[in-house]
């Protein structure tokens, strides 16, 4: 679960570690300001504001890399110029953005902490090219890149912060050390797969700010994160988000042909059939494992799509086949689907399941690939 470059310097500042002034704004709410100043001066008039002044760096808050190079991060030396700033912003969709304090440095460093896949220790990365994208400087210039493992159920020692430290810029030795440390310390506490400052200021007097930030915690953990659970801005559709309240894995696309699967490798399998028959996906739901008896709430999910069709391939062991069936025929006497189904139901109590299915005036059909030129012709306008 990736936070927005805001939540994650709020957490920055909350462990010690200094961030530049920021004042966080609802496009949309500002345009609504009562102010009578109107959009987007109400912008500038506000309190919040008066602590940063021009040049300022307009950020826009969205959860995607490569913000700069998107052009969604300026800076703006003037009212005006932040104006059409924001109006550009506006016109492009994004909702918030953060005012941010221009802070002059003299360096820019990059510090990650993040798991390392082989040995399964917390790596910690640092190099002294700040601002740049750490995978390509992997591949262009790797001996730059500091590295130091940490065992996760341990502490940080104070000597493989200072030796980090002074190893990545030894003028901010000292300081960087505290640094890392609190930076190690967000690692654990938020249960991060990645905690991120790119870049990392070194200001004229010798002080660190984090001048961005990025933080993604542990899908698996967050009944211990419960203050960091998305909200519907994070998802890409409404179906992709109720269905992360309903706790059923859902993959959002935009294609023609809506998946209702049971388990992870038939789902890839189906989805390559597909790929290779020539149709397109809309989405993946997953109606198998602990949602194989919420086929109703499944279906209603995949009706929200613009597809064509809705496939439904399982293969169930524990999951029996029979109740996906008669869950599956309950469900479209309930919705009344303006779509065609497809279904291919196999595994534990099969013939119960036929039997229930042919009983609805639906067709049972006992291999994929046969249900998937099935959609497939469907989408076409095949009879």
């Amino acid at each position: 679960m990736k936070l927005y470059e805001y939540q994650a310097k709020e957490i920055f500042k909350a462990a010690g570690i200094p961030v530049p002034h920021e004042l966080l704004v609802d496009l949309n709410m500002a345009s609504e300001d009562s102010s009578g100043a109107g959009f987007p001066a109400s912008v500038f008039h506000s309190e919040g504001f008066a602590g940063i002044g021009f040049p300022c760096v307009i950020k826009a808050q969205v959860l995607q890399g490569g913000r700069g190079k998107a052009g969604l991060v300026k800076v703006a030396k003037s009212s005006e110029e932040a104006a059409g700033i924001l109006t550009d912003y506006k016109g492009r969709g994004i909702e918030k953005i953060t005012l941010c304090e221009f802070v002059e440095h003299v360096q820019e460093l990059y510090l990650s902490v993040t798991v390392d896949p082989v040995s399964g220790k917390a790596l910690i990365m640092g190099c002294a090219e700040g601002g740049v994208e750490i995978e390509t400087l992997a591949e262009t210039n790797p001996e730059a890149i500091i590295r130091e493992t940490v065992d996760v159920r341990g502490k940080l020692s104070p000597f493989q912060a200072r030796d980090t430290a002074f190893r990545l810029y030894e003028p901010a030795g000292k300081a960087l050390a505290g640094l890392i440390s609190k930076l190690y310390g967000i690692f654990r506490n938020k249960d991060a797969e990645l905690v991120e400052i790119n870049p990392l200021f070194i200001t004229p007097d010798g002080s660190l700010v984090a001048g961005d930030g990025k933080l993604s915690i542990d899908d698996n953990s967050t009944f211990r994160q419960e203050s960091y659970i998305p909200g519907q801005d994070y998802y890409d559709s409404d179906a992709e988000y109720e269905s992360a309240l309903e706790g059923i894995p859902y993959l959002q696309f935009d294609g023609d042909i809506s998946l209702m699967c049971a388990g992870a490798g038939l789902t890839t399998t189906v989805y390559d059939l597909i790929n290779y028959e020539g149709g397109s996906v809309a989405n993946y739901l997953e109606f198998g494992g602990p949602n194989y008896r919420k086929a109703k709430r499944a279906m209603e999910l995949c009706l929200k799509n613009d597809s064509k069709v809705i496939l439904i391939v399982t293969f169930g062991t524990i999951a029996r086949a029979d109740v996906m069936a008669e869950g599956v025929v309950e469900a479209i006497k309930a919705l009344n689907p303006d779509r065609p189904i497809v279904t291919c139901i196999r595994g534990t109590n099969e013939e119960g399941a036929v039997e229930t299915l042919k009983a609805a005036g639906l067709e049972p059909i006992f291999d994929t690939e046969e249900a998937v030129k099935r959609a497939i012709e469907l989408c076409r306008g095949a009879k």
